[in-house]
């Protein structure tokens, strides 16, 4: 049987081509470098990088590349900007003037003061800081245009540097009350720029515009120093968004000017709201020094107070170049006129005393060619602010204001400065023309006295101290005026009637009523 199956395997095997003879492997490796059977798995097609292709550098090992965080490592970090020092503000000493450097102010606030391109101070800013650094009282005689803001502010941001302390929000530590809406924005913007430093911060509270940003700003964030009109202040105060009992300064600017408005009032009502002025520190200005302001400071301030003078009508004289054209009311437009065309005139601010003379005055200007706007109490909050960047900028050359205007207008360049209407106030003339020749710059001022006007001559020189030049109009202001464009027409549409009033008369009951009065009548 075992013969017979190994026949039909002989028989049926296939025949097999012989092998080739296999290469010569080599040297057989060790058992321990073979992979065991198991391990031998398929191979993977391996997916292409696509960033790995662009990179044609070398790979670098982990331990040198740096880890994928979303940070670079500290070697490759942007460097920071290098601290500043006062070493790199150099001012040199000059005889009969005081560097900021002489004040010991800590040097996040010279930084500032760097910044700004100050060196020497005014002689504000020089017979004042000494004291107010020191935490005395002060009670100061100077025109806006002299540095006496900057004056308080640096005295505020040093004392809030020595003496750091955070309130809860609505507990101002400082307290600055301005007149007018004008000035109260440009304190708050020169003292942002004095604090840039310091980590002071400063909220403007005045009424027409803002009102909800400003309740949401006191009522979530502390605030270091509030600058405010006296009226939006009260308003905060009577629903207890805001508490003066923290109150460490308290500034006083333009006190005249507060008297003249009817505010005292009001600044009294607030002051006494205030710690008592032997637990404050109180710091008055005034372009004028009246016995009724005079009066207010010594109810306000300490008796060991210093007072300084600095004399407007001498600063004035130095740098303003005053002319007083006599005139008459029906020749006055036509005199303004040729001098805006034939004097070189960079930046000009023409003021009258009534707003409907700043209206009038305007659109007359623009028929002529003069392309002006106008800054008055008819004018919104918002299109002020949007007039005096106009006119900061220089878009507009020509701005016709009422007094409005005269305090806390701080515009630089002001070439000339018109007095189209002669002011009702003697002082107010100093405040006008000091819009011109400002931080030592020139300036220029004319004023059109007409025969309603001239008697204001005298009050006003008894003010300066000196005569004014006075003399009739030249041969080119008294040109002929040209042919003006025609007026505007009013396209807008009429108002609508009002709708009459339906409500019907009650009747009467029926009757005979002759001689008696009517029923529900007695």
């Amino acid at each position: 049987m075992k013969s017979f199956i190994d026949f039909l395997k002989r028989r049926f095997k296939k025949p097999t081509a012989p092998s080739p003879t296999p290469p010569d492997p080599g040297p057989r490796p060790h058992a321990e470098d073979m992979p065991h059977p198991r391990s031998q798995k398929k191979p993977i097609a391996e997916k292409k990088n696509p960033i790995a292709e662009k990179s044609t550098g070398p790979k670098k090992s982990p331990e040198h590349s740096p880890k994928s965080t979303g940070t670079a490592p500290k070697s490759q970090k942007s460097a920071s900007k290098p601290s500043w020092s006062v070493d790199q503000f150099q001012v040199s000493p000059l005889e009969g003037k005081t560097r900021f450097h002489d004040l010991g102010l800590p040097e996040p606030l010279m930084h500032a003061v760097a910044d700004l391109g100050f060196e020497y101070c005014t002689d504000i800013q020089a017979a004042l800081l000494p004291h107010t650094l020191a935490g005395k009282d002060a009670t100061a005689k100077a025109q806006t245009g002299t540095g006496k803001t900057a004056t308080f502010i640096i005295a505020i941001i040093k004392a809030f540097m020595d003496k750091p302390v955070k309130n809860k929000p609505g507990f101002p530590r400082a307290l600055i009350l301005a007149p007018t809406r004008e000035l109260v924005h440009q304190i708050e913007k020169d003292f942002q720029g004095l604090a840039r430093y310091a980590g002071c911060n400063i909220l403007s509270v005045f009424g027409g515009t803002g009102y909800a940003r400003q309740q949401q700003t006191l009522q979530e964030n502390s605030v270091d120093v509030i600058v405010a009109t006296p009226g939006r202040l009260l308003d905060f105060i009577r629903q207890k968004i805001i508490q003066l009992s923290k109150v460490e300064i308290m500034v006083i600017d333009e006190a005249d000017r507060m008297l003249d408005m009817g505010f005292i009032p009001d600044v009294r009502r607030l002051i006494y709201m205030t710690p008592p002025k032997n637990n404050r520190q109180t710091l008055f200005f005034s372009a004028t020094l009246t016995e009724d302001v005079l009066r207010l400071a010594d109810s306000w301030t300490t008796k060991n107070r210093v007072q300084i003078e600095i004399d407007p009508e001498q600063t004035a004289a130095d740098s303003i170049r005053q002319i007083v054209y006599l005139t008459t009311e029906d020749k006055k437009f036509q005199h303004v006129y040729n001098l805006l065309t034939s004097e070189t005139i960079e930046r000009v601010l023409i003021f009258v005393n009534r707003k409907d003379t700043a209206t009038f005055l305007s659109s007359k200007l623009d028929r002529y060619g003069q392309k002006c706007k106008v800054l008055s109490g008819d004018v919104s909050q918002n299109n002020r602010f949007k007039v005096l960047e106009q006119f900061k900028k220089g878009t507009v050359r020509i701005l016709v204001a009422t007094d409005v205007a005269a305090r806390g207008l701080h515009v630089e360049n002001i070439s000339h400065v018109i007095n189209y209407d002669m002011p009702f106030e003697p002082e107010h003339y100093i405040h006008r023309i000091g819009r011109t020749g400002r931080a030592g710059a020139t300036g220029t001022s004319i004023s059109f006295a007409d025969e309603m006007s001239s008697f204001q001559i005298p009050l006003i020189e008894a003010v300066l101290g000196y005569k004014l030049p006075c003399e009739y109009p030249s041969d080119i202001l008294e040109n002929p005026l040209p042919k003006p464009a025609p007026k505007k027409k009013n396209t807008s549409p009429p108002p609508k009637a009002k709708a009459k009033s339906r409500r019907r008369r009650r009747s009467r009951p029926p009757g005979n009523y002759a001689g008696k009065s009517r029923p529900g009548s007695s």
